[in-house]
């Protein structure tokens, strides 16, 4: 790679970033009656006008945003049809607003079923796991889009950065490639083309997507934010920090600016600090799972255990899947002799990764408190038995945690 000495940095990372302003949003999803009509049998008691009236008021209360009016219009026309397609796609959409994941996926599913060949719908289903960090389950729904409609440049976007996030450097390059003439002037799309250029062995697109991301950000707020972020990943907290700082000093508003410079005072012991910065993201971007969980552990550093529990309880509640909260919970609940409150964690985070040899370990030590004996060992030799097999991961879990970066799936 070329010398790029104010960027140089960025091609040894591992965690990419795109900033809260890339627009991943997803519209409202309409089958057209006519299509409605082709993909369902005649409905049942009702007449012609009936739910087309309904699909109006329908689409009308999700252009206002007002879902629940939205959804008791499509639910009617489930009611009259149950296998009407757009009512099951809007459903999905509306669950999609309200960030109810799961809920969205079923109705999107049904509406799959019923039309396996409309690509709108397929992009939503991706569009859904993507949002719930399931990178992988969203590749395949972006991919059937990609080939029925190469030219959506969503579907390319998103299919690109799942393919990043999990390890696929080649596929994400050739993926993201071909969207440069559209995205060359946005700093997230270059750091990630460059970064994973340059892992897939592709020097002169990386050397070409680092210097433009070089000339594109000048001394943008967003380009010190990418900066510091480079920094962070490397370890290297001091030149974080000055980068951070600058960024937050031009735009105190911009997303996550303070959660990152939140991590990089927690890195370096600065535990009050690193409250007030993960406090400031909270107010700016309150439904963040991750600046919750941060802020738990600097409590916890702080040996603010009150405090801590309050925050890893909504970082939960905001992501089931964080692992570090649950188990964080755990302890919390353990130490203060709450032991049915710290197996309800572990058992939840056991679900989420079976093999984790500390999720076993606490678990066997609960279990030996609360008088399961039989459980308990059976669990501490799971955990020696996992130790054992795969050194290399415990050693994984030893070691500091990847830099979050939630950035990727804001909408």
């Amino acid at each position: 790679m070329k010398a790029l000495s104010s960027i140089a940095v960025i091609g040894t990372l591992t965690i990419n970033l795109l900033v809260a302003s890339q627009a991943l949003a997803f519209s409202a999803f309409a089958v057209p009656q006519s299509s409605a009509k082709t993909n369902s049998p005649t409905p049942r008691n009702s007449s012609s006008e009936t739910i087309p009236a309904l699909y109006a008021e329908g689409e009308q209360a999700l252009r206002a945003g007002e879902l629940d009016r939205a959804e008791r219009a499509f639910r009617q026309v489930l009611a009259q049809n149950d296998k009407d397609v757009g009512a099951y796609a809007n459903l999905g959409v509306i669950d999609m607003r309200r960030k109810n994941w799961p809920r969205a996926l079923e109705n999107l599913r049904k509406a799959e079923h019923l039309a396996p060949q409309v690509a709108g719908i397929r992009l939503n289903i991706g569009l859904a796991e993507f949002r719930q960090n399931k990178f992988r389950e969203a590749i395949p729904p972006f991919e059937s889009v990609l080939r029925d409609q190469p030219d959506n440049s969503q579907a390319r976007q998103l299919l690109g950065l799942c393919y990043f996030l999990t390890d696929r450097w080649a596929d994400a390059t050739t993926t993201l490639e071909p969207l440069w003439p559209q995205k060359s002037t946005e700093l997230e799309y270059l750091y990630v083309l460059g970064l994973a250029a340059g892992k897939a062995g592709r020097h002169d697109l990386e050397d070409k997507a680092l210097g433009q991301l070089v000339q594109a950000g000048a001394d943008s707020p967003e380009f010190h934010l990418f900066m510091g972020k480079a920094h962070l990943n490397r370890q290297d907290y001091d030149k974080a920090v000055t980068e951070l700082e600058t960024a937050a000093k031009q735009d105190p508003s911009l997303p996550f600016v303070h959660f990152n410079l939140g991590l990089a005072y927690l890195h370096q012991n600065d535990y009050a600090r690193a409250k007030t910065e993960f406090e400031k993201d909270i107010a700016l971007e309150p439904d963040v799972a991750y600046d919750y969980e941060e802020l738990g552990l600097a409590d916890n550093s702080l040996q603010q255990s009150a405090a801590a529990e309050k925050n890893f309880l909504a970082a939960v509640h905001l992501d089931p899947q964080l692992i570090t909260s649950r188990i964080e919970l755990a302890k919390i609940y353990q130490h203060a002799g709450k032991f049915a409150e710290a197996l309800a964690q572990l058992d939840a985070a056991q679900k989420i990764d079976p093999g984790n040899y500390s999720v076993h370990f606490l678990r066997g030590q609960v279990l030996v408190k609360m008088g399961r004996q039989d459980e308990g060992r059976k669990e501490l030799a799971a955990a020696t038995t996992i130790l054992n097999a795969n050194r290399s991961r415990r050693q994984k879990e030893l070691e500091a945690e990847p830099v979050p970066s939630p950035e990727l799936t804001r909408q």
